[in-house]
């Protein structure tokens, strides 16, 4: 008798399985402070933190201006990344006032832009998990009701993984989905170009090949979806965010690529699953200072649930590409894991 009732408690268990519906792909990872309760943090008045780990020093911002030492001159609605150094230097990789991994836009493709720079026009609060680990939280914002958390923690070698939470809080979205971006302005590099494996879009056939892509303008060729992509958004033609509705003649095949400064690289790096689009201007930060960018879309979302992705950013000094992909293999293989 018993194992009858143990295999139809097993048939009632997988009925019931059956019926419940399958977890969004880009179902938040519960790492943050927004959908984990248990996360503990502190609050701060101060509108800048220092993490520093091995050879990197990296300042989190929230949306307040800073005029210090540390940060001259840095403008109000910038977030995320401040500043990165490497041991020894004396600049910045970003653009001073601006920054870099920063939250900027929230569209759904149509022309309903009340506010172009959403994330950057309201506050953000800054909440201290750890010595290595801060999160940039923002409470629903007034015209899209978004709600989300950014998690910066500095990992042993300097890397920055950056965990991205949001929970939309009404059906505002008309195309069906959610679309974010994010922005790194790099201060005047002599090589503005991003580096990445992938192959032309009207080629499927043909071999992934090592690219070295430059938009001619701000707009135009910006933008570079995996090749694995699962879903193309509807975007309207007079859309005003150029660098989010202009793909390039490009799809990216493996999920990372690569800029130039100074002789140090910053290589950004991706989770497969999340879906993320490269994007690129050669001006964002100004005449001389690109923005090696990146984008998300969320399809088929359902307001109240909880997305996220997260990526990492590595910063070293540069010799060659042979040298860069040994350096960022564990993180690749962390995320592909994730």
């Amino acid at each position: 008798m018993n194992w009858i009732r143990c295999a139809l408690a097993g048939l009632f268990l997988l009925l019931i399985s059956a019926r419940l519906p399958a977890a969004h792909p880009l179902a938040a990872p519960g790492v943050t402070s927004l959908t984990n309760p248990q996360v503990k943090y502190r609050l701060t008045d101060q509108h800048a933190i220092v993490l520093k780990r091995g050879k990197v020093t990296a300042v989190i911002v929230d949306n307040a201006a800073v005029d210090t030492k540390l940060l001259p001159g840095h403008r109000a609605g910038y977030n995320g990344l401040a500043s990165l150094k490497y041991e020894g230097q004396e600049e910045n990789l970003f653009v001073p006032a601006l920054a870099g991994l920063n939250f900027e836009h929230i569209h759904d493709g149509t022309t309903r832009l009340p506010e172009k720079f959403e994330p950057r026009k309201f506050p953000m609060q800054i909440r201290i998990i750890s010595d290595d680990t801060v999160e940039l939280y923002q409470a629903p914002t007034p015209n899209w009701k978004l709600e989300s958390c950014g998690r910066y923690q500095i990992l042993a070698d300097g890397t920055i993984e950056y965990t991205f939470e949001c929970i939309p809080h009404a059906d505002l979205f008309k195309n069906g989905y959610i679309g974010l971006f994010w922005a790194s302005y790099i201060q005047a590099p002599d090589d503005r170009r991003i580096h990445f494996y992938g192959r032309r879009t009207d080629r499927p056939d043909q071999r992934e090949q090592f690219l070295d892509a430059r938009t001619p303008s701000h707009g135009v060729d910006s933008t570079h979806p995996p090749a694995w992509a699962r879903f193309r958004p509807r975007v309207a033609a007079d859309f005003p965010l150029t660098l989010v509705n202009h793909p390039s003649a490009y799809v990216y095949s493996r999920p990372w690529y690569y800029g130039i400064r100074d002789n140090y690289a910053y290589t950004q790096l991706f989770r497969p699953r999340d879906q993320i689009w490269f994007a690129q201007s050669p001006t964002g930060g100004g005449k001389q200072n690109p923005a090696w960018d990146f984008q998300w879309f969320i399809p088929n979302y359902q307001p109240g649930e909880a997305y996220g992705f997260i990526m990492r950013a590595h910063y070293a000094p540069w010799s060659d590409r042979t040298t860069l992909e040994k350096q960022i293999q564990t993180h690749l293989s962390a995320l592909k894991q994730d």
